[in-house]
């Protein structure tokens, strides 16, 4: 995902229940005839500040009223309207329908949303909003139920990025039925007792000085056999215990434990309490084509006693089988989907156990559900006992947060960071921007855009000039220090996201050492809030430019950064007798490609990818898929394929490449990708924090890693500093290059 849309899928996707207001039938107001006080009644929102809602009488769909959104700055953002049915229904599908209407939607789209809580499905169209200007018109979203795990549902519409949208006349149906149809039936989920116990919901009283060593390590054993006895036992899996609540449970006692003799005493007897295990009959050993393979080595390390290390080894052999309460897969996908895991969002600085609870879940997640676990440069299984003090030597919320996004690094996923709850290290960053855009280019920070023209000369650099000091620091220096913060699987990608940060503050300028026509200059630079700059994440998107062109009369030129699936077919028919066409996944793709433009480019059913996926009857196996294939369309484009990516193309875009790389004639040029591939899974940490991770690897046919190595071109073109100072694409001009002298 690009930036913007990550953040607005993460806030949406991670935004507590409590923005949505709880409604009866009668208050849901679908049709905003409702108002109260200029609002449409029983209606909450979330987002930015930097728009405005309000009631229109006179663009109406029907009835009296209809809702609008407006942006009113041009701060790259979203607002969003929610409200949350009254109640979980029987059923297979939801369906949101309603009505827009646009006005100079840019920089992201309109659309409808719905999420089903606890992490059950979501929709808030990102891959298919509406931009530009249009008149009245129809959308839906249908997404399938999950009675059994829903808590509850919430839906609406949002505007993400500039401009203006109407929303009128939703309605909701289930399985076909209104909301009011009497012979839909209501769902009411049993409570389990996991659900029901809230002893320790305002804070775990527990308090940890003690940080020597043994006590380290003690608490390292404690993390990993409760993570193992969470993901494998079957009371836990039956959601017959609240797994965060039994480790404040047996803390206090084993915080005080004297040596090893008592404290594995004190495990084995803990184990023992959840009841005697019976024999499964359908626990198969780890299969020998494997890719990874669950490891509990971990418990001899520890100078266990045998009578401990035998009670973990029978837990494996009697592992939860199917369901599970706090995990699960998605449809199709098959990526996991981590369930009940509370946000604890009313206690931003969590005490000691939650704070100790927050890297135990964070470790124990990625050991068995993550799918790249094998990349990380740190073996994993060391960096527990690492995190255990930073977690608890965290003073407050900012430190808390720090540490971590510090964590979350370790995995090197650029789909994985902080995506929400962290407001103090966000806070931190501050507010104010240069109005300028910098990019590392040759080693180098390089000045390659002005947000705003008019600010040009204010601004007092120049496109192509290097910064080598802000604030009297060298950038060497500042990139060591900003490292551990900005978490990703590569270099290319890293250096992409502190680039888009490096000139921010909460102060009213920054100071700069810049080179420019072979001089050494400083000056103090005048920042501004976002939304006085039209700032962009990554790459610009011109809303009102069509995708695609014809360069030189006999290349075809595609953007996927708005293309359409209707541009598609118009795609074919316009460049079918072309001497070659470039597809530019330089950005994110805005509609999904890889079958519709991909079968054009192959001559036969061409595999292109498989992938691995976590076996949920045997967390922390991995297994292959079968080799996935691109069908061949009825006719076959006979020209050379160019495909353009960089640093910037990540998660589809990436994908996306891959799929085309298939093709007869195809060239990959540029430079290497974000290398951060594979639908995303998404879970809380105690303070509301929320982050993701790629939940399913993905690898070439012939099994060659995508993940952190990324895309990585046949000809490696790269900007250059001048190329930059003369307007120059580079990577654009070597594909016309290589289409022009039929190069391969």
């Amino acid at each position: 995902m690009n930036k913007i849309k990550q953040s607005v899928f993460a806030v949406l996707l991670f935004c507590s229940i409590s923005y949505a207001q709880k409604t009866s039938l009668q208050e849901l107001n679908l049709d905003f005839e409702q108002v109260e006080k200029g609002f449409p009644l029983h209606w909450s929102t979330m987002g930015n500040e930097e728009y405005k809602i309000y009631m229109d009488s006179v663009h109406v769909k029907s009835g009296h009223y209809a809702v609008v959104l407006e942006s009113t700055s041009k701060e790259e953002g979203f607002k969003a309207l929610a409200i949350s049915l009254p109640a979980n229904y029987k059923g297979k599908e939801i369906r949101l329908a309603g009505y827009m209407k646009t006005e100079n939607v840019a920089e992201g789209y309109a659309g409808l949303w719905v999420r089903i809580d606890p992490e059950v499905g979501f929709d808030n169209m990102f891959d298919k909003g509406v931009k530009g200007t249009t008149d009245w018109t129809a959308y839906e979203i249908i997404l399938p139920l999950s009675p059994e795990q829903t808590d509850q549902i919430v839906l609406g519409g949002l505007l993400v990025g500039n401009g203006k949208m109407w929303l009128d006349n939703l309605t909701v149906t289930i399985d076909g039925k209104t909301l009011d149809d009497p012979t839909l039936e209501v769902f009411e989920r049993e409570q389990l007792p996991a659900d029901l116990d809230k002893e320790f919901n305002d804070g775990s009283t527990i308090e940890i000085s003690d940080l020597s060593e043994q006590v380290i390590s003690n608490l390292e054993l404690l993390g990993k056999l409760w993570g193992a006895i969470k993901y494998y036992h079957p009371e836990v899996a039956k959601g017959n215990y609240n797994w965060d609540y039994e480790l404040f449970r047996l803390l206090p006692d084993y915080l005080k434990v004297k040596n090893i003799k008592e404290r594995d005493e004190l495990l084995v007897s803990w184990m023992a309490k959840y009841g005697k295990l019976q024999q499964c009959k359908t626990c198969t050993p780890t299969a020998k084509e494997a890719f990874l393979r669950p490891d509990l080595s971990w418990i001899k390390q520890f100078d266990a006693s045998q009578e401990l290390q035998k009670a973990l080894q029978n837990l494996y052999k009697n592992r939860n089988q199917g369901e599970h309460y706090y995990v699960g897969l998605e449809p199709n996908a098959e990526n996991p989907r981590f369930t009940n895991e509370k946000t604890y969002d009313n206690m931003p600085y969590p005490d000691d156990g939650y704070r100790l609870l927050a890297v135990y879940k964070y470790w124990n997640m990625i050991e068995y559900f993550f799918p790249n676990k094998h990349l990380t440069d740190k073996t994993w299984g060391l960096v527990l006992k690492e995190y255990i003090p930073k977690f608890l030597k965290a003073k407050n919320e900012l430190e808390y947060e720090l540490a971590a996004i510090q964590l979350i690094g370790e995995i090197q996923d650029t789909h994985a960071n902080l995506w929400g709850g962290g407001d103090k290290f966000y806070e931190a960053q501050g507010g104010n921007f240069a109005p300028f855009k910098v990019r590392f280019i040759e080693g180098q920070l390089v000045v390659v855009d002005y947000y705003n023209p008019e600010l040009a000369e204010e601004a007092r650099v120049k496109i192509g000039d290097v910064i080598t000091h802000i604030n009297g620091e060298t950038i060497d220096s500042l990139i060591n220090r900003l490292r551990s913060y900005y978490p990703a699987s590569n270099e290319a990608a890293r250096l992409r996201d502190i680039a888009e940060n490096v000139l921010r503050s909460s102060n009213p300028y920054v100071s700069i050492s810049y080179q420019t026509e072979g001089q050494t200059k400083q000056i103090d630079v005048v920042l501004y809030p976002k939304g006085k700059l039209n700032r962009y994440h990554w790459y610009k998107v011109d809303e009102q430019q069509r995708s695609f062109k014809l360069l030189n009369d006999n290349i075809g030129y595609v953007t996927l950064a708005n293309i359409k699936v209707e541009d598609m077919p118009e795609i074919k028919r316009a460049f079918k007798d072309t001497k070659g066409i470039i597809v530019d996944i330089r950005n994110y793709p805005s509609a999904f490609a890889v079958f519709d433009l991909g079968g054009w480019f192959v001559d036969k059913a061409t595999p292109f990818v498989k992938f691995t996926k976590v076996d949920i009857n045997n967390p922390g196996a991995f297994n292959f898929t079968p080799l996935y294939e691109i069908p061949k369309d009825e006719e076959q484009y006979k020209g050379k394929l160019v495909v353009l990516i960089n640093e910037y193309s990540q998660s589809q875009a990436e994908y996306t490449a891959m799929a085309f790389r298939a093709g007869k004639n195809t060239t990959i040029v540029g430079s290497t990708t974000a290398g951060a591939d594979g639908n995303v899974s998404s879970f809380y940490l105690p303070g509301g924090l929320s982050t993701m991770i790629s939940g399913i690897g993905v690898y070439y046919p012939d099994g060659t890693e995508t993940q952190r190595v990324g895309i990585v071109p046949d000809v490696v073109v790269q900007p250059t500093i001048q190329g930059i100072k003369e307007g120059k694409d580079e990577v654009l001009e070597k594909a016309i290059e290589l289409i022009n002298n039929g190069e391969k």
